[in-house]
């Protein structure tokens, strides 16, 4: 197999009230994921808990913990046992009263590479994440791996693709986005929950497309509370096609073989990289652009 191709995984699953019991079934995903050959493997957005934003309370910030931390301990262990790329979702305690969703990438020796930290924090019904989490602060960032050149963004930092983009420009060959997204049960009609879910998916899409990366989304499934997290992890080529998709529902190990060398085809014959006026875009660093 050529050195351009790496198969990367993504771990689907519902989670429980047991912090626990969502470690082992993290950990048994990615055990099945490695044998079946994935190289690059990424949990969904806070695996290790209930997706606690729903609502401002304050015993949720008992489930934090340092990073790196007793979590990431566990999992570069792992991934030095299995010769696996860990990207893993955790909620940071940095210090008392500072927090952030952080994700953690450990490369294939079980060394922890680094952290981001969550850019963009939403604050909408059912997902009150300013409450909890302070904005990210380590900037954009490539992860240089045993496999493969990746960046990593979490969840609502997937609607920007000026953090797409900017993690593209700093040499990611896969952006992965752990996720945790879904609908409030019971309020929105079938066509709504279409037209979401599309949005989703095509936001992503073009990332892929406008970059010429590789795009690989990793969500929950199940019902917590009100919310009903829609599945649907996939991973897209750099021309934006699909090359893998989970099911709306039940836990799975999704696995996605890419072709790094791709995204040299690509951006030839697309070359949105070599054109861009980048002379001409410093008004994007302004809130809107008001008239005179």
């Amino acid at each position: 197999m050529s050195s351009d191709i790496v198969t990367i995984a993504l771990v689907q699953s519902s989670c429980t009230a047991d912090p626990k019991e969502n470690l082992r079934k993290a950990l048994s995903g990615i055990r099945e994921a490695a044998a079946a050959g994935a190289k690059i493997i990424c949990t969904q957005e806070l695996f290790s808990s209930l997706y606690f934003c729903q609502t401002e309370e304050y015993e949720p910030f008992d489930l934090a913990e340092p990073v790196p931390g007793p979590t990431t301990a566990v999992l570069q262990e792992l991934a030095g046992e299995l010769g696996v790329v860990i990207v893993a979702s955790l909620f940071e305690r940095r210090a008392r009263g500072l927090h952030h969703n952080t994700a953690a990438v450990i490369d294939a020796d079980g060394r922890l590479l680094g952290r981001y930290r969550k850019m963009h924090i939403p604050d909408d019904p059912g997902f009150y994440e300013k409450f909890y989490f302070t904005p990210g602060d380590l900037g954009y960032q490539v992860f240089r791996t045993r496999y493969a050149d990746i960046g990593v963004l979490i969840c609502w930092d997937q609607w920007y693709p000026e953090a797409a983009r900017l993690t593209a420009l700093k040499g990611a060959e896969i952006l992965f986005y752990p996720t945790a997204i879904g609908w409030a049960a019971g309020e929105e009609s079938q066509e709504v929950r279409r037209s979401q879910l599309a949005a989703w998916k095509t936001i992503q899409q073009s990332h892929s497309v406008a970059n010429g990366v590789f795009v690989a989304a990793a969500n929950r499934v199940g019902r917590e509370g009100d919310l009903e997290f829609w599945g649907n992890s996939f991973v897209t080529d750099p021309f934006g096609s699909m090359k893998s998709v989970a099911p709306a529902e039940g836990e799975c190990v999704l696995l996605a073989e890419c072709d790094l060398s791709q995204i040299g085809h690509y951006r030839s014959h697309w070359p949105f990289l070599r054109d861009r006026r980048i002379e001409t875009y410093g008004e994007l660093q302004k809130r809107f652009l008001d008239e005179e």
